[in-house]
């Protein structure tokens, strides 16, 4: 298993002192989540062969590999002009991936909740340009429900990408989700089976606590999506379970850790997290 870490805590360190400080963090692997330059959100890729080559050298000179590289485009949204311009992003994120000698990009399905129909619509639509491409490349793509996406649900999710039908395209479990994808951690882990190769990992609260009181959302009926990414143990993830059934299913894929709450604190969270994923590995080694 590849434990990585999203150094979106550590955005503001400048992108060629980045993997040093992945290294210094005990970590041999990151996930490339956006950044303002390298992948923004939403916007055309930043970053140049040059500094490609650069970010290369470096990632080799701290013996750190790109495990991942994650970027977030409204390629499946109802604006058909927004659609072909994050298709056009995308398709210059994959020639990065395969600059960097990466060989698996993950994302999100986006898209709006409010008009589903439409949006796995356009969806097809960026598959059927896309696809072919990753397949071409060798490129994996990793796909997660994401709350506010057109599917939240992660049972849906595995048979949206059952419906792709292809080697290259796989889940992604995001464990702080778990609670807005129908929150029965086992039952999507076993129901993703082989399908399941890589982890988000961080810590929630279920927002579905206290009949839907426990957070007060005002005007009421808003359909905001309320969640955290906490350090492990934090929240109400059931950790035990989550690894348990990780071992039971023979999980040995890309697990990034991706803690968003403490950027005051974001090596010690790092580190703290490390050793939390690596002390349940241990309690629940793969069988």
């Amino acid at each position: 298993m590849k434990i990585a870490l999203d150094p979106y805590m550590l955005r503001n360190v400048p992108l060629l002192e980045l993997p040093r400080m992945v290294s210094d963090l005990g970590y041999r692997y990151l996930e490339m989540s956006p950044r303002d330059d390298f992948l923004p959100f939403f916007l055309h890729p930043r970053v140049d062969r040059a500094g490609v080559r650069a970010f290369r050298r470096e990632l080799a000179a701290a013996q750190v590999e790109v495990a991942s590289v994650l970027p977030l485009y409204r390629w499946s949204g109802p604006d058909e002009d927004e659609r072909q311009a994050a298709v056009r992003y995308w398709k210059r994120a994959i020639e990065i991936t395969v600059e960097l000698g990466v060989t698996v990009m993950n994302s999100e399905f986006n898209g709006r909740p409010s008009d589903p129909a439409t949006s796995e619509a356009q969806f097809w639509r960026s598959m059927e340009e896309l696809l072919p491409i990753f397949e071409r490349e060798g490129v994996r793509l990793v796909l997660e429900p994401h709350p506010d996406d057109f599917i939240e649900d992660g049972i849906a999710a595995v048979n949206m990408i059952r419906g792709i039908d292809s080697d290259l395209v796989s889940f992604l479990y995001c464990a702080p989700h778990t609670f807005h994808q129908g929150g029965d951690l086992a039952a999507i882990i076993r129901h993703a089976g082989p399908l399941l190769t890589q982890l988000h990992l961080a810590d929630t609260f279920d927002h579905r606590g206290s009949s839907g009181l426990r957070y007060i959302v005002n005007p009421p009926g808003s359909t905001a999506r309320v969640h955290q990414h906490l350090d492990i143990g934090q929240g109400e993830v059931d950790w035990d379970l989550f690894f348990g059934t990780l071992a039971e299913v023979g999980f040995d894929g890309i697990a990034t850790v991706c803690v968003f709450a403490w950027e005051e604190r974001a090596h010690d969270s790092a580190t703290y997290n490390l050793a939390e994923v690596k002390r349940y590995l241990a309690k629940y080694p793969p069988r």
